[in-house]
């Protein structure tokens, strides 16, 4: 660590100001306001050209936002997109009346793009053609910069003194028409982001660690779109109680059932059949649709039809020969939990110990979250198939084959030299 990281890491972050004397009352934290107000919904081609236009004559970088319907609609696509540039103002756009914004990604690709929790809201920009090729994250930039809270509210107001309206995050955005006060979150979602990014560039360039910073946003910008999952039915709630293969078979078919009517409505796959119903199911192992109906999740409330299209998936696992049955899940690759270690192989267990303790003590000193200086599953990695001869850059090459970035490997490749190897 560098001797400004170190003065750094002993300096509290700035906020906006101390407490307060005990007889003096804290001042009201003033609530943001729209600027020019709330600017129109675009949901046409010629009030997007028009944005487009106006956004690729602005100056500076760009905030971006994303509002989905998790929980309401099926898949994570974005239902409104709020963009603030200066010289441009605040736009809303409506994915649903303009679904293709290629036009407007084009528009900024050569632009920084300012997102918050930049991962959550790539996917679904992605899917209506806005990729960035450079972007600011200011929720990962306040993780790196020490802040306690860092949700977009939070943030708002510990570096730049405004309270944001609450109360809106988890509403169904795919409503129509989008009511007033919705609109007016959306635009205070991006009003103040480009203020959020300027202030949290200059503290992480006062800790050292602006560097570190943008190895980490490039990161996410390049990063390729997750791939499918393999086999998803196995991630449904409670399925660590499913264990013949049989009853499996059962969770597999209600599960596939369920996403298919899921699709279809375009509705949150929970709104058809909870997960807690689907597990009920595969235990009790259900032989007609009364028998199913007394299951917790399978009420009087259910239709006769939805019942039946429910038991015609727990008779397919039923009828299914043995060998066409899933097999219980693989164990993901890499080592086994660290609960066992102890048992099987000591000596990681020592290296793993060690280094554990050597990174939780250096995120301290770095006033940041220990899983942003190296992910947990890269520790435990190295401890456990570390290097046949633990060098210096024997390690560091074994960082950078996980993922590492250099800034990581090279705050921690030395205490896991130490921790692979003591007497080094």
């Amino acid at each position: 660590m560098t001797d400004a990281q170190e003065t750094a890491a002993d300096t509290s972050l700035r906020t906006t100001g101390g407490a307060p004397p005990d007889d003096v009352a804290p001042a009201p934290i003033p609530l943001l306001e729209p600027r020019e107000g709330i600017p129109p919904v675009v949901t046409s081609d010629d009030a997007l050209a028009q944005v487009i236009a106006a956004f690729a004559a602005g100056t500076g970088p760009v905030a971006v936002d994303a509002e989905r319907a998790s929980g309401y609609r099926y898949g994570q696509r974005a239902y409104l997109v709020q963009l603030r540039r200066e010289g441009a103002g605040s736009a809303l756009v409506d994915p649903v009346g303009c679904p293709d914004l290629s036009g407007l990604g084009s528009a900024l690709s050569d632009t920084e793009w300012i997102l918050h929790a930049a991962t959550q809201d790539l996917p679904c920009l992605r899917d209506i053609g806005m990729t960035p090729t450079s972007l600011f994250d200011t929720e990962l930039a306040g993780r790196l910069a020490g802040f306690p809270r860092v949700g977009l509210g939070a943030m708002v107001e510990n570096v730049l003194g405004y309270a944001l309206e609450k109360g809106h995050s988890a509403v169904d955005w795919s409503t129509r028409p989008l009511p007033e006060p919705w609109l007016r979150y959306a635009a205070l979602d991006v009003e103040l982001l480009i203020d959020l990014r300027d202030a949290l560039e200059k503290e992480l360039e006062r800790q050292g660690k602006l560097e570190w910073a943008r190895e980490e946003f490039d990161a996410i910008a390049s990063a390729p779109p997750a791939p499918p999952r393999k086999d998803p039915w196995r991630r449904t709630s409670g399925m660590h109680k499913v264990r013949r293969r049989r009853q499996m078979a059962v969770v597999r078919e209600l599960w596939t059932t369920r996403d298919q009517v899921a699709q279809r409505r375009d509705v949150s796959p929970g709104k058809v059949l909870g997960d807690a119903a689907i597990v009920e199911a595969a235990l009790a192992l259900p032989v007609n649709v009364q028998a199913l109906t007394a299951l917790p999740g399978f009420g009087h409330r259910m239709g006769r039809r939805q019942l039946e299209q429910w038991q015609a998936a727990v008779d397919r696992a039923r009828a299914l020969p043995e060998s066409e049955l899933p097999q219980p899940g693989q164990q993901p690759a890499g080592p086994p939990p660290p609960r066992s270690w102890a048992d099987k192989d000591p000596a990681a267990a020592a290296r793993l110990s060690a280094a554990r303790t050597a990174v939780s003590e250096l995120a301290e000193r770095l006033r940041m979250p220990q899983e942003n200086l190296i992910t947990p599953d890269t520790v435990r990695r190295v401890c456990w198939e570390p290097p046949a001869n633990p060098t210096p850059s024997a390690v560091e090459d074994t960082l950078a084959g996980y993922g590492a970035r250099n800034w990581q490997i090279q705050q921690v490749a030395p205490l896991l030299l130490r921790a692979l190897d003591p007497g080094a």
